[in-house]
């Protein structure tokens, strides 16, 4: 799904698709599958809830698993998108992944983000 992009990335493509929810989204079993893969480090027991972090239109989410998501799709609160790039949703696009050690700093960056809201 993913492949190396740069020393911090990766990249994808998904479909794009703007919602009404509070966070972006990625079908559960897909983040899951994806945290495994490219974050876990494969020593000890380890979660695969964490958020994942991606980057799309210039905009860093915090992507977390939720059921009921279409495969290969990601879903991004309407209000974190420019109006302009909504319009041209919903769409296939490239993402940008977050490397695990690039994703821990953006994850508290993206988070303050969110609470500033």
């Amino acid at each position: 799904m993913f492949e190396t992009f740069s020393r911090s990335y990766y990249v994808g493509r998904l479909f794009v698709e703007p919602y009404d929810g509070e966070h972006a989204v990625l079908r559960r079993d897909h983040h899951e599958r994806v945290n495994e893969q490219l974050y876990a480090t494969g020593e000890g027991v380890e979660r695969l809830d964490l958020p994942l972090v991606m980057k799309l239109a210039q905009r860093h989410f915090a992507v977390h698993g939720e059921d009921g998501v279409p495969e290969h799709t990601l879903l991004v609160p309407r209000e974190g998108l420019d109006p302009g790039y909504v319009d041209t949703l919903p769409a296939p696009r490239e993402v940008l992944l977050a490397k695990a050690d690039r994703a821990s700093q953006l994850l508290d960056i993206v988070s303050a983000g969110r609470a500033g809201r």
